[in-house]
């Protein structure tokens, strides 16, 4: 498994919970989980999708996986702070998931497969544990989908820097694009996979905060030194590179990216 190329920083938690209360309505609040069914979430981390997902499906049991400890404690707070009550915590490894075959209605599974050397290998792990027609969801990001106006070469090389570290640790940060065949590899059956962009112009001021400026550019802006130390690229270019994307931050620059969300059964 490829390690989290963002760090476990207090600013990276920050940044994850700014990311899921912006995306929210694109990505996952329409997902609709019945009455009575169990959904495993694999890589919950540290629990900002666990806590919109629990909210509002009252009546469905979630259990929420991560192979981190810290992330886990972090996890469990939220969900305290919401008083969710429908919310099961367990650590383990998305490859030896700690469960019986067959044991979950459904599976979601957000942010997680980027992180992974194998994703293939983790989301037929992952398949077992599904009862027949069962279904999972999965949600990635592709960094290559991304563009901003004013665009720079520094601009995009600082993003292009994320892609190369990201590889480096095993992971893949265009892997929402190869959703349907790593499903399909997986031994997934009718698998569905549906772009979801995220365009901001400057009629939305809430999202130049919450998309532009916390959630992309903060992510990019986190692996600064690692870039810088690696050689990919050298700290006045860096600089300039992430002043460029914040310029594209104001109210006449423009951001686009699109996430990937896919569907399918056992």
């Amino acid at each position: 498994m490829a390690s989290y190329v963002h760090g476990y920083s207090a600013e990276e938690g920050l940044r994850l919970k700014d990311q899921a209360t912006t995306l929210a309505r694109l990505l996952y609040e329409e997902l609709q989980y019945p009455k009575g069914t169990t959904v495993l979430e694999a890589g919950c981390g540290t629990g900002c999708q666990t806590v919109f997902l629990a909210a509002a499906h009252p009546h469905t049991h979630f259990v929420s996986m991560d192979i981190s400890a810290a992330s886990l404690h972090t996890a469990a707070e939220a969900i305290a702070v919401q008083g969710l009550t429908n919310v099961s915590l367990q650590q383990g490894d998305i490859f030896e998931p700690p469960f019986a075959e067959q044991q979950f209605d459904h599976i979601f599974v957000c942010f997680v497969l980027e992180h992974l050397a194998d994703p293939v290998g983790a989301l037929t792990a992952l398949r077992q544990l599904l009862k027949s027609g069962g279904t999972i969801t999965v949600i990635e990001g592709d960094h290559g989908s991304f563009y901003c106006h004013p665009e720079t070469a520094m601009a995009r090389r600082t993003v292009d820097c994320l892609v190369q570290l990201q590889a480096g640790l095993g992971g893949d940060g265009l892997i929402g694009r190869r959703l349907y065949p790593l499903l399909t590899q997986a031994g997934f059956a009718q698998p569905r996979v549906e772009p979801r962009m995220v365009y901001v112009d400057g009629s939305q001021s809430d999202l130049i905060e919450g998309f532009s400026r916390n959630t992309f550019i903060a992510m990019v802006r986190g692996v600064r030194e690692q870039a810088i130390d690696q050689g990919l690229i050298d700290a006045a270019a860096w600089d300039q590179g992430i002043s460029d994307l914040e310029r594209a931050a104001e109210p006449e620059g423009i951001f686009c990216y699109t996430f990937f969300r896919a569907w399918a059964k056992r």
